[in-house]
């Protein structure tokens, strides 16, 4: 194992310098390809929170008053500068993640790239009510406002692309940020902090590191006006319970076990291969991923079958630089534990078309896995599994693939596969989810919104949907006749 003295020193980005934990402490970063240390993080405590509080909360006195046009000519520099170094940050997103080099550069990093020139342009085209004089003698306006200090946590599954999710839509409204990676990936969005901080007042965006005790400070700091987190729903029932104390703002981006309706008049050739891709890229370390499919009992058992020749020879898993790889390890030994621990729990009329192990000894691999012969209360169905496992189920009529769909405790997102246009539209009109697809999963876009129902959270990123929960509104009337 590598000594601690080797390890790269990472460290928390508070008012525009990088700084250690107030009390030294440290947390091994594991690369997840070896399952070895490679860096080592600040696990900060109440005095490194208070001192990102802080520096959020002085730069916001000035950073609420900047123009519009301001706002938008930092972020489009940002984004200009991550660009120029897209090479160093995909690198450190791989070492990070264990993602393959060739699809974060093609796939991640582009989009991540366009959100933040998105939300740059957002900044410059709110809108409201007209003025006018909806009481005789008075005119009325609406004004749009930054909420404040912003609390973030962001996930592990995509952390430079997540980060910016959370803090584009605020920054560009005129609020601050202090946002707490996950304790796996904290070095691509620390990356990103010292470069957003070149081009951004000191204060204004802030990355403090930490463990789960961290997080609990940070989202129960008195300072934050808002808290938005992107995580599983135990971490967001407890963000929720703490802001109630003083009445936050909260932005819940939770689980998602989404249903991937397929009709026997699918294009089904298309549809296994899309349906593969979305459900094993980035390892079905996705709340989206197209994970739990219900197919319709004439094409069931051929759709069961393509699915398994899609796992078994295009949805290969290996190191971040082979090309040929359609996704990398999961996220760490837990991560893997919850994967083989649900397989490892399969009900007796459970089939395996393919995959179920581990692969390797060495890193967190597992096999591309498709599971079919599953019932609707079945361990697999119900929860979220969060690894490369396609569930298949085979449901009778319309109606009971709505009953399946709609039956777990998640609404994220979902998709329909079907050549029926009115169909498709009945289903997409029934579906209890955030999202719905059809003859397609997984694509998204920064002018529409994300976000689900249910118990995966309330709010939405991306978008003006998302843009706007980062603001408040105001009314302000004036007597115009005295």
């Amino acid at each position: 194992m590598t000594s601690t003295t080797e390890l790269r020193a990472l460290q928390n980005v508070i008012n525009g310098e990088r700084k250690d934990a107030s009390d030294g402490r440290t947390s091994e970063v594991i690369d997840p390809t070896n399952g070895r240390p490679y860096a080592r993080a600040p696990i900060s405590g109440q005095a490194d929170i208070d001192a990102a509080m802080d520096a959020a909360a002085a730069a916001f006195e000035k950073w609420r008053d900047t123009t519009p046009s301001e706002r938008q000519r930092a972020m489009l520099k940002i984004a200009d500068a991550i660009e120029e170094r897209a090479d160093e940050i995909v690198k450190v997103e791989s070492e990070n993640t264990g993602k393959p080099i060739g699809l974060t550069t093609s796939e991640e990093l582009p989009p991540a790239i366009d959100q933040i020139r998105f939300f740059a342009g957002a900044a410059r085209v709110l809108d409201g009510l007209a003025s006018a004089e909806y009481l005789a003698g008075h005119t009325s306006w609406v004004r749009r406002e930054p909420v404040g200090v912003c609390a973030q946590v962001t996930p592990w599954n995509y952390p430079f692309m997540m980060a910016v999710w959370k803090w584009a839509p605020a920054i560009a409204a005129g609020n601050t940020v202090v946002l707490k990676p996950s304790d796996t990936t904290p070095a691509s969005t620390l990356l990103m902090a010292e470069i957003m901080n070149e081009h951004l007042p000191e204060g204004v965006f802030n990355v403090v590191c930490g463990d789960r005790d961290t997080g609990r400070l940070l989202v129960s700091h008195p300072t934050p006006a808002m808290v938005s987190i992107t995580g599983s729903i135990r971490a967001g029932s407890e963000v929720a319970k703490a802001a109630a104390n003083d009445i936050k703002r909260v932005h819940l981006e939770l689980g998602g076990k989404a249903p991937v309706v397929v009709f026997d008049d699918a294009d089904l050739s298309a549809a296994a291969e899309g349906i593969a891709t979305a459900g094993f890229f980035n390892a079905g370390q996705d709340c989206t991923a197209a994970t739990r499919v219900l197919a319709s009992p004439r094409i069931h058992d051929d759709f069961v079958a393509a699915l398994a020749e899609q796992a078994k020879n295009n949805a290969k898993t290996g190191m971040p630089d082979d090309e040929d790889v359609l996704y990398g390890p999961v996220n760490s030994a837990n991560q893997l534990d919850q994967v083989t621990g649900m397989l490892g729990r399969l009900p007796d009329h459970a089939n395996v078309s393919a995959g179920g192990h581990r692969q390797g000894e060495n890193g967190y691999f597992h096999e591309a896995t498709v599971v079919s012969g599953l019932r609707q209360d079945d361990e697999v169905i119900q929860d979220e599994i969060f690894g490369p496992v396609i569930t298949v189920q085979r449901f009778s009529d319309e109606d009971e693939a709505v009953l399946w769909a709609n039956g777990v405790k998640y609404g994220l997102a979902s998709s329909v596969w079907t050549a029926d246009h009115k169909r498709a539209l009945r289903m997409a009109k029934r579906l209890d989810f955030g999202c719905v697809w059809i003859n397609c999963h997984i694509p998204l876009v920064a002018e529409m919104p994300h976000g689900g129902f249910k118990q995966s959270g309330y709010g939405k990123d991306l978008s003006m949907h998302g843009f706007e929960d980062y603001t408040r509104v105001k009314h302000v009337m004036s007597n115009i006749e005295s």
